[in-house]
């Protein structure tokens, strides 16, 4: 080799360097982002199931009716997993906001939020449905 190619060398070599360096960020980055929607994914499915079960046997749809909001916040903190909260909002069928009182079991500190969209009846006589929106996150 001569002695004029080895700058040469030097600066392809430094440009190696980089394009690997920023290659090894590039990868990270994209595998914390899934990583990341896994985790709302599996929140979000927790909370769907959550919500199916207390409507399979109509106690959703009656502490709803009932304006139970403290009734609810206890069975959503016996039925979900520990270290995961929640805030729930419950709309009628105008989309009016039906519980005056938070519906939560504490404050999201962190950025892996989930949200469950759920359509449920009311247990009365007079037809009634309702839009529960569930917010789920892992406490941190």
């Amino acid at each position: 080799m001569k002695r004029a190619n080895v700058g040469q060398i030097r600066v392809i070599e430094a440009f190696l360097a980089v394009l690997i360096i920023f290659s090894a960020f590039a990868v990270t980055a994209n595998l914390t982002v899934s990583e990341n929607a896994s985790r709302n994914s599996e929140l979000a499915s927790v909370g769907l199931q959550v919500l199916t079960k207390l409507d399979s046997d109509s106690t959703l749809g009656r502490l709803i009716e009932e304006g139970n909001w403290t009734g609810l916040r206890e069975v959503l903190v016996v039925a979900l997993p520990l270290g995961v909260v929640f805030n729930l909002t419950v709309f009628d069928d105008q989309m009016q906001q039906v519980n005056a009182e938070v519906v939560s079991n504490g404050g999201f500190a962190s950025e892996d939020i989930a949200f469950v969209e759920y359509v449920c009846c009311g247990d009365a006589q007079v037809f009634r449905c309702y839009v529960v929106y569930l917010w789920l996150g892992v406490a941190s």
